[in-house]
């Protein structure tokens, strides 16, 4: 029988089983027919959106896979180790890479820039390095944190480079003149992951604090705090609008963020163990989280269940959730929209205090 559902609320779609430890990263590829994911087993795995398409593992890192990304065309994917190298596979059933020593410590993060043409790499060695795609040449080192990296990314534009360390700063960088234009430091933790908004206006932070903070990177202030999670959270994605957020956390949870609003919109509970990673899909059809339950890798590709039928946990530990369709009918952060969500924000915190 058809379940009553919402035709609005995001639903399990499929589980997928595949790792034998934990999963670290998830990403999808451009037209959404692939998607990679990275685990502590040390394979990398390239699975198929359509039905009965087998998954391809990749074998290669000596240690723990850390991050994954497709690059913007989908014709790579890239990934950083504990081994403390970053391959770029060719996700075909060859499954090819080539490998370089990026790092003298684990690398936590690989990241794109938007046209393609270079990579930006985050470690334990406590620096940020930028390469080329072509020929993996190196060109430049951020040096000024002192303690490890967690995350860098570019901006939109490819203009600034944001980055989260475990020495309690978020750091914005000019990719021209390589240098640190501000340090974000009000956080009560660590920052785990770190992301810019698609305008590129604005980043959001996830904190070993339990909490998600949304700063404005042209005056460089606090435009939301959200402690929503009982843990820490882990990772977040924005919705290709820039109206949503979808956060991963310790608590086991998912949380759809609504910005315009500034509220929580959704909860959803799928894994068993920690929520260790999440990622919409270029285009916000989708979006897929991966986490650990006992040491089994689990992931969980999400889907909208729009006419009310009731979706099937396939066996294993791997789920996949088509977003709200109500996200593509709204209008982009605007900075009316920004201003608006902020004075949500300030109400709600004023009626929380009266």
């Amino acid at each position: 029988p058809a379940a009553p559902c919402h035709r609005d609320d995001p639903s399990l779609e499929r589980h997928f089983k595949g790792h034998r430890d934990a999963v670290t990263s998830v990403d999808f590829s451009l037209n959404k027919k692939q998607l990679a994911s990275g685990s502590m087993d040390s394979c990398l795995m390239i699975w198929s959106m359509r039905p009965q398409m087998r998954a391809y593992r990749f074998m290669g890192h000596k240690d723990a896979v850390m991050c994954v990304q497709f690059s913007p065309s989908g014709h790579l994917v890239a990934s950083g180790s504990r081994d403390k190298t970053v391959r770029l596979w060719v996700p075909s059933v060859k499954g090819e890479s080539t490998v370089f020593k990026a790092h003298t410590g684990t690398v936590r993060s690989v990241h794109f820039s938007s046209d393609g043409q270079s990579l930006v790499t985050a470690s334990d060695d406590k620096t940020i390095k930028v390469w080329t795609v072509h020929r993996q040449k190196f060109l430049f080192s951020l040096s000024q944190h002192i303690n490890w990296v967690r995350c860098a990314k570019f901006s939109p534009d490819g203009r600034l480079i944001v980055s989260a360390s475990d020495d309690k700063t978020v750091k914005l960088w000019d990719k021209t003149s390589r240098e640190c234009i501000h340090s974000f430091c009000e956080h009560g933790g660590f920052v785990n992951h770190v992301d810019f908004h698609p305008s590129g206006t604005c980043i959001a932070a996830a904190g070993t604090d339990n909490t998600v903070k949304v700063w404005d990177v042209r005056m460089n202030r606090l435009l939301q705090h959200y402690q929503v999670h009982s843990a820490v959270v882990n990772s977040l994605s924005f919705h290709p609008s820039g109206n949503y957020l979808v956060t991963a956390s310790n608590d086991s949870t998912l949380k759809i963020l609504d910005l315009l609003e500034g509220r929580l919109l959704y909860t959803l509970h799928g894994h068993q163990g920690p929520a260790t990673c999440v990622a919409f899909s270029r285009t916000g059809d989708f979006f897929a989280s991966g986490g650990s339950d006992e040491q089994v890798g689990d992931w969980i590709f999400w889907i909208n269940m729009c006419h009310g039928i009731l979706v099937q946990c396939f066996s294993g530990s791997f789920f996949v959730l088509q977003t709200v369709s109500i996200l593509e009918q709204r209008l982009t952060l605007t900075e009316d929209k920004l201003k608006e969500c902020l004075e949500n924000q300030q109400k709600i915190i004023q009626n929380k205090v009266n």
